[in-house]
C-alpha cells in the first residue's frame, strides 16, 4: 500500500480549499464506520509508554492482525497519556504498513494533532478520509474547530463553521455548537456567543441547558449580570430546566459582583429543585468570599460542605489558603494547608506557589525555601512561577548573594525565564542598587531579541530614576518613539516621578501636558506623584491648581501623600485643612 504523506497545510484564514473537493467527491456509497460493539481490546495492562509501544509491536506481528478497534483503543490510551509525538509515529507506521484504518482512528489522529496545537496537520488527515472512502462526520469537524480555538485562530474557526453550514457539508449538532460558543466565549466574544445562541434557537437543533449555560457564563464574565439573569429566566420559561452547570455559572457571576443576596436565592432555588451544590459550586462561593476578604466565611462554607457530604478538593483548599495569604495570616494558611494533607488530599504545584508567595511577601524566606525543597520530595516539579516567586522574595529581602545561584538552578531545570521573570530580575537588581547588573541583563535581552515591551522599558526608566540616573532614564524615554513603542500612563507617571525626585517641577508639569496632548490621560497615581513633588519641595501655594483638578476628576490622596502632608504640616499647619477635601485611597 502506498504511504499517504501527512501534509503540512495552513488554514490561511479559511479552511483549506481542498476540503470542498473531498466533500464533493464522496459518494452515497462511502464505507460506513464499523460497529465496535463486539470487538475486544487488550490494552488494560498498559501503564506507561513503554508498555504501549511493546503492545503495538506485538500487535503488528500478530497474524491475523487484531481488530481495528484494538488499534484505535491503543492509540486513544497513548493520547490520554499525553504522549502525542508517539501517537504520530505509530499512526504513520500504520499507514506505511497497510494496517487497516477507519474513521475512528482518523478522528483520534486529528484530535492528537489538535492537542499538539497543530491543527494544520489535523486538516491534512482529511486527505486520508478521501483516499479510503471514509465519510467525514460531525466529530471530525468539531475536533478541528476545537483545535483552531485552542490555537486562538478565531477567524479560521468561525470561517470553517460558516462554510460547514453554508455549503451543507456537515449539519452542526449540540456538541459542535457548544465547541464554537465555548471558543468564542473564552476569547471574550460575548456578543457573538449570544448571537449564535439566538441563531441556534431558530434552527432545527435547539439549545439545551449546557448551551444556555455557556451563554450565561459568557455574560457573567463580561459583568452583564442582568442580561445573564434574564436569559436564565427565559430558558426556564421555555421549559428547559437549568442544571448544576447553569446555576454554578450564574452563582459565579453573582459572587464576582458581590451580589450575595442573589447567591442565597439561587441556592434555595437549587435545593427546592433537588439540585444540590457540588464541590465546584461551593468552591466558586468560597473564592468569591475570599476575594472580598471574608476568608473565615469561606472556611465556614467548606466546613458546611463536609457536613453535607461534599468533600472539598485541592482547588477549594487553594482558594481559601490564598485568601489567608492575601491577608498576611500565614499561620492560618499553613494550618489549612497541613489539614488538607492530613485528609489525604495531595497539594499540587499551585498549592505550593500560593503558600510560598505568602511567605515571601511576609519576608519569611526560610519558610518559603523549606516549602520549595519540599516540592521535589513530594514528586512535583517547581514551575517558572515558583522560581519567579522565590526570586522576588530574595530580592525583597536583600538576599542578592544567592539570586544568581538560584537563577542558574532554574535554568538547569530546563525552565526558560518569561516576561514576568525578567521583570522581577530587572526590578530586583535596581531595587538593590545593582544598576550595572540590571542594564547588562536588559542589553542581553535586546541582543537575544526577546519580547521587550513597554513594561520592561518602564522598569528601566524607573530603576534609573530611583538610582539617581535621571539623564539616562530620559534618554530611554526619548528612545521609545524611535523603536515604535508608546509610553502608557505608568511610563509617563514614572518619568514624572523621576523629575519630581530631582526637584524639576516645571519639567514635570511640562511632561504632564505632553502626556495629555498625546492622548494619555493621567490617573490618580500621576497626580499624587506631582502633589508629593510639590510637598517635598515646599511649593505649597502652587498645589491648588492640581488639587482642583484632582477634586474635579474624583481623584484622592493616597496613603503616601497623606503621610507626607502630615509631616510637612509641622511647618504649615494650615495644610491639614486639605485632607478633609479628599477621601483616603485604600
Amino acid at each position: 500500500m502506498t504511504r499517504i504523506p501527512l501534509l503540512r497545510c495552513s488554514c490561511n484564514g479559511i479552511i483549506p480549499s481542498f476540503i470542498s473537493f473531498f466533500v464533493n467527491s464522496h459518494s452515497a456509497s462511502a464505507i460506513a464506520i464499523r460497529d465496535y460493539s463486539s470487538s475486544h481490546s487488550n490494552t488494560d495492562n498498559v501503564k506507561c509508554l513503554d508498555d504501549a509501544l511493546t503492545l503495538f509491536g506485538r500487535m503488528v506481528r500478530t497474524q491475523p492482525l487484531p481488530s481495528v478497534f484494538s488499534f484505535s483503543k491503543l492509540l486513544k490510551t497513548i493520547v490520554n497519556m499525553k504522549h502525542y509525538s508517539s501517537v504520530v509515529s505509530l499512526f504513520r507506521q500504520m499507514l506505511k504498513s497497510g494496517i487497516p484504518i477507519d474513521g475512528f482512528i482518523l478522528s483520534i489522529a486529528i484530535n492528537n494533532y489538535c492537542l499538539m496545537y497543530r491543527s494544520d496537520c489535523g486538516f491534512s488527515v482529511l486527505a486520508i478520509y478521501l483516499k479510503k472512502g471514509i465519510p467525514f462526520n460531525v466529530v471530525t469537524f468539531s475536533t478541528l474547530l476545537r483545535g483552531l480555538f485552542a490555537e486562538s485562530k478565531i477567524k479560521d474557526a468561525v470561517n470553517l463553521f460558516k462554510k460547514l453550514v453554508r455549503e451543507n457539508i456537515c449539519e452542526p449538532n449540540e456538541v459542535m455548537y457548544s465547541v464554537v460558543m465555548n471558543g468564542l466565549s473564552k476569547m471574550g466574544h460575548t456578543q457573538k456567543t449570544f448571537d449564535l445562541l439566538r441563531v441556534m434557537e431558530q434552527g432545527s437543533i435547539k439549545p439545551n441547558a449546557y448551551i444556555y449555560s455557556i451563554a450565561i457564563n459568557a455574560l457573567c464574565k463580561d459583568r452583564m449580570l442582568h442580561a445573564a439573569i434574564s436569559l436564565f429566566e427565559e430558558m426556564k420559561q421555555k421549559g428547559i430546566p437549568p442544571d448544576i452547570v447553569t446555576y454554578s455559572s450564574l452563582i459565579d457571576g453573582c459572587c464576582k459582583l458581590g451580589q450575595w443576596e442573589e447567591v442565597r436565592t439561587l441556592f434555595f432555588e437549587m435545593v427546592n429543585l433537588n439540585i444540590y451544590p457540588d464541590v465546584c459550586t461551593l468552591t466558586i462561593v468560597a473564592d468569591g468570599l475570599c476575594k472580598e476578604g471574608k476568608v473565615e466565611d469561606a472556611e465556614e462554607v467548606m466546613k458546611h460542605m463536609i457536613e453535607k457530604g461534599v468533600e472539598p478538593n485541592v482547588v477549594t483548599y487553594n482558594v481559601i489558603v490564598d485568601g489567608y495569604c492575601l491577608r498576611g495570616q500565614m499561620d492560618r494558611a499553613r494550618r489549612l494547608f497541613d489539614s488538607m494533607i492530613n485528609k489525604g488530599i495531595g497539594p499540587n504545584i499551585f498549592s505550593y506557589d500560593i503558600l510560598i508567595n505568602g511567605y515571601c511577601k511576609k519576608k519569611k524566606l526560610d519558610e518559603a525555601m523549606h516549602l520549595f525543597h519540599e516540592i521535589s520530595r513530594n514528586g512535583l516539579k517547581p514551575s517558572i512561577v515558583t522560581y519567579s516567586t522565590i526570586l522576588k522574595g530574595l530580592f525583597d529581602a536583600g538576599r542578592t548573594d544567592i539570586v544568581q545561584k538560584f537563577f542558574a538552578d532554574m535554568l538547569s531545570m530546563g525552565l526558560r525565564p518569561n516576561l514576568c521573570t525578567n521583570c522581577i530580575l530587572l526590578r530586583g537588581y535596581f531595587q538593590n542598587g545593582l544598576v550595572e547588573k540590571a542594564m547588562s541583563l536588559f542589553h542581553e535581552l535586546e541582543r537575544k531579541r526577546e519580547d521587550i515591551d513597554i513594561e520592561l522599558y518602564t522598569i528601566i526608566i524607573d530603576g534609573l530614576c530611583k538610582n539617581g540616573q535621571l539623564d539616562k532614564a530620559r534618554a530611554f524615554f526619548e528612545k521609545l518613539s524611535l523603536i515604535g513603542l508608546f509610553p502608557n500612563v505608568i511610563t509617563y507617571t514614572t518619568i514624572i516621578n523621576g523629575l519630581c525626585l530631582e526637584g524639576l517641577l516645571d519639567e514635570a508639569k511640562d511632561m504632564l501636558r505632553e502626556m495629555e496632548h498625546n492622548g494619555c490621560s493621567p490617573n490618580n497615581c500621576t497626580y499624587n506623584v506631582i502633589v508629593q513633588g510639590f510637598l517635598k519641595c515646599g511649593k505649597f501655594s502652587e498645589m491648588n491648581t492640581f488639587l482642583k483638578k484632582m477634586s474635579g476628576r474624583d481623584f484622592s490622596f493616597d496613603a503616601g501623600t497623606i503621610e507626607l502632608l502630615i509631616d510637612v504640616s509641622v511647618k504649615d499647619p494650615s495644610l491639614l485643612n486639605m485632607i478633609p477635601q479628599f477621601h483616603l485611597e485604600s
